[in-house]
């Protein structure tokens, strides 16, 4: 009987490595991955912020594979300016033809496919002339002589600095072409992937019939807050670091409206409409935009004191707190008993429906606009109670802090 061939311990390694690479996949919502799905919908511009090592990458294969584009990954920090910017090649009499830029080969072949996703990794770790040869390819989308066509889209990653090798500042006028993302981990998707079961994300879809409402909103949104704070059309921060982050600018103030249509259409979530504004104009603006928002849709003073009993209250405290001021106020401005009336009806109606302490502030100044030929109506003895213990609260809180 001839000996059997001894088994190379390579084979055998390659069968671990297989049994290693063998998982499975599982359906599971993932806010980061909607946000950039969005953004790169939107055709604009991506920059995922993240410490090495935490999927980056990964979460870009998976995505070129959701939405059935080639990748093309190219290292920024290993460039030189004319690889983006072009090398010049002499023709036979430049002096007529001039000196075309030569594109690189991989610029070429998404000229060729005509789509793709264009993934500039370790973009903080370039120096500041590959970055500023960068400028042209993200915003007019121009590589040597080649412009890349409309179904290339654009997605950077970069560390932080403090983690990033040789790490620079992104220069201002970058920063502010891109929709910064930031990217962490997440501890129950790295537990279970290392069991064998990775996460399989659900793509956001765009519903066709909202299209024009979400346009119509995102034109309202923007508009209605840049009319009242006009300082936030443009901030240029102080700082570098700053800088090198999302800020205000008639640019990004364009990004933004296009992402709150497209999160609009798509129905996301708050969580993911909140990351995608304030990683364009930063999160200062990003939330005032936010609160400008969930003010747009609170009912009129007007109208709930015109028919307390049929009025609607928001659930969420801070928004109704700021109805029932509106409320007050509309009365401030125009006292008249039937509005008066009107407006202690509806805090009775929230003290109903709602946390009581929040009518306790709105209480007390209408009560304090009564004029003495105005009776007091009996929906004041329901609300005198909440009022009287929030005070005595306020006195205890008081006399206990005076006390240590």
């Amino acid at each position: 009987m001839p000996l059997p061939a001894p088994v190379r311990q390579l084979d055998v390694a390659a069968d671990l490595l297989a049994l290693l690479g063998d998982s499975t996949t599982e359906p599971r919502a993932d806010a980061q991955l909607e946000a950039l799905t969005l953004a790169v919908s939107a055709d604009l511009p991506v920059l995922l912020w993240g410490e090495p090592g935490i999927g980056k990458t990964a979460a870009l294969n998976q995505l070129a594979d959701e939405l059935e584009l080639p990748l093309t990954t190219v290292i920024a920090s290993v460039h030189e300016p004319s690889d983006f910017s072009g090398l010049p090649v002499v023709g036979d009499n430049p002096a007529e033809q001039g000196v075309p830029m030569a594109p690189p080969d991989w610029a070429v072949r998404l000229v060729r496919a005509g789509e793709g996703l264009l993934f500039l990794d370790e973009l903080s770790t370039a120096p500041p002339a590959v970055q500023a040869a960068l400028l042209r390819v993200v915003l007019e989308r121009r590589i040597g002589a080649l412009t890349l066509p409309p179904g290339v889209r654009i997605v950077a990653a970069a560390n932080p600095r403090s983690s990033a090798a040789d790490g620079w500042e992104l220069s201002p006028p970058l920063a502010n072409r891109f929709v910064h993302l930031l990217w962490a981990h997440d501890h129950d998707v790295v537990v279970r992937g290392l069991g064998g079961t990775w996460p399989r994300a659900v793509l956001p879809k765009l519903a066709p019939d909202r299209l024009s409402d979400a346009v119509s909103f995102a034109r309202r949104a923007v508009c209605e807050l840049l009319a009242v704070r006009p300082n936030l059309v443009h901030q240029l921060p102080k700082t570098e670091a700053r800088r090198g982050g999302p800020w205000p600018s008639p640019r990004t103030w364009d990004m933004t409206l296009r992402l709150i249509a497209f999160a609009t259409a798509a129905g996301s979530s708050r969580e993911v409409l909140s990351m995608l504004v304030r990683g364009t104009v930063g999160d200062g603006p990003g939330l005032e935009l936010l609160a400008s928002m969930d003010r747009m849709d609170l009912p009129n003073p007007e109208t709930l004191l015109a028919d307390p009993s049929a009025a609607v209250l928001p659930e969420r405290g801070d928004l109704r707190q700021t109805v029932l001021d509106g409320v007050v106020e509309a009365v401030r401005k125009r006292p008249e008993l039937a509005r008066w009336n009107a407006a202690w009806a509806l805090l009775v109606r929230a003290l109903e429906t709602g946390a009581p302490d929040l009518v306790v502030v709105p209480a007390s100044t209408l009560a304090a606009l009564r004029r003495d030929d105005w009776e007091v109506p009996a929906a004041i003895e329901r609300l005198a109670g909440v009022v009287s213990l929030s005070q005595r609260a306020d006195r205890a809180a008081i006399a206990t802090g005076a006390s240590r």
